[in-house]
C-alpha cells in the first residue's frame, strides 16, 4: 500500500536510487493523502445535490468575495469558461448562486451567494475547519504561520 515504506531494494536499479534521493515521496504522498481526506467531507455533502468539487470550488470563491465577476472567477480558479458556464448554471438554477448585470458595464455578470449558497459553504467549510484545526493544535505553537508560509511558497509564483 502506497505511505507505507516497503524493501524493495532488491527491484530498484542505480537511476532510480538517486532520483529518490531528490524526490521526496513521503511528502508528496502525505500531500495526496491529506488532500483526499481534506475533501472528502465536503465531497460527501455536495454528492447529495448532484455536485461536485467545481461546484464546491465556484461555491466558496463566490461566497468569499461577493460580487466577483465572471471573468475574475476564471482567472481565480483558472478554468476554462466552457467548464465555469456547466456548473455556474446548475447552482444558479439551484438557487445557490445569483448572477447580476454590472451596474456600469452591462455585459459583466457579478455573482452572489443566495442565503442557500451561504449555508452550502459554511456546511462544506466547517468540517474542513474542524480538521485544519484538529492538525494544527496537534503541530504546536506557532503551527498556523509555517503552514500558511508552506502553503504560500507551494503555489505558483504568478498564482492569486
Amino acid at each position: 500500500m502506497a505511505g507505507q515504506s516497503r524493501d524493495n531494494s532488491q527491484y530498484t536499479t542505480d537511476v532510480t536510487r538517486k532520483s529518490e534521493d531528490t524526490i521526496d515521496f513521503e511528502i508528496i504522498e502525505l500531500l495526496f493523502f491529506a488532500y483526499r481526506d481534506f475533501t472528502g467531507d465536503p465531497d460527501a455533502i455536495l454528492e447529495k445535490s448532484g455536485f461536485g468539487r467545481a461546484h464546491h470550488r465556484v461555491v466558496h470563491f463566490v461566497n468569499r468575495e461577493p460580487g466577483m465577476t465572471v471573468a475574475d472567477l476564471l482567472d481565480t480558479l483558472k478554468i476554462t469558461k466552457q467548464s465555469l458556464a456547466r456548473v455556474l448554471k446548475q447552482l444558479i438554477d439551484s438557487g445557490y448562486i445569483r448572477q447580476v448585470t454590472g451596474p456600469e458595464d452591462r455585459r459583466q455578470r457579478m455573482l452572489y451567494t443566495t442565503k442557500e449558497g451561504q449555508a452550502l459553504a459554511r456546511a462544506l467549510a466547517e468540517p474542513q475547519s474542524r480538521r485544519i484545526a484538529d492538525a494544527l493544535a496537534k503541530t504546536g505553537p506557532g503551527a498556523r504561520e509555517i503552514v500558511k508560509r508552506f502553503l504560500v511558497n507551494m503555489k505558483n509564483s504568478a498564482a492569486d
